[in-house]
């Protein structure tokens, strides 16, 4: 599965299937809060704004996932319903941690919704190893709404390292900080 850069012209496709597949996987385990501030307009906004950050697999203007890197953030993936199993993650997740490691990121690190055990799964089938909880303040149009989440990392085989013949596997500089600050666009 080839993945790619998105293109503004399919904002609202992705929009929508970052929508759909949000509340397919958070919407029972997340408080309502949440589920009542994270709307297809917001998504579309969030989308807009990390556009140029967000990578996409399947044909221009019907995507059928998605992954938005942040710093040394693997920061979103969202995969269609009807896509689930056809490669399309193990793609995206592919595609972000070379870029990462390409970037110089020795460590890289997402979230991951307590009770999103599909999510969880499949994170450490790919390498990715919990670490522990966070809790995330998520800002949004109902104000601050704190959320426990798992905290994954995972070293990656940087390409300087490797051409350099070493590996190492430094921490990102965060470290496994027991809060994170305001936070507009997470989940």
């Amino acid at each position: 599965m080839q993945v790619r850069a998105a293109a503004a012209s399919e904002i609202d496709a992705l929009a929508k299937l970052w929508y759909d597949a949000w509340q397919d996987a958070h919407a029972r385990i997340v408080p309502e809060k949440l589920t009542r501030a994270r709307t297809l307009e917001g998504f579309r906004e969030r989308l807009a704004a990390m556009l140029a950050d967000t990578r996409v697999a399947g044909p221009v203007g019907a995507p059928l996932g998605f992954c938005i890197l942040r710093a040394h953030e693997l920061y979103q993936l969202f995969v269609a319903a009807a896509a689930r199993g056809a490669g399309i993650a193990r793609a995206l997740i592919g595609d972000a941690e070379d870029r990462l490691a390409a970037r110089g990121v020795e460590t890289t690190w997402l979230t991951c919704a307590i009770g999103n055990d599909r999510a969880a799964r499949f994170y450490e089938k790919h390498g990715w190893h919990r670490t522990g909880t966070v809790v995330d303040r998520l800002e949004t149009s109902l104000g601050i709404i704190p959320l426990e989440v798992w905290r994954y990392e995972k070293a990656l085989r940087v390409l300087a390292n490797i051409v350099a013949g070493r590996e190492g596997a430094a921490r990102d500089g965060d470290g496994m900080a027991r809060e994170h600050g305001p936070r507009r666009d997470r989940f």
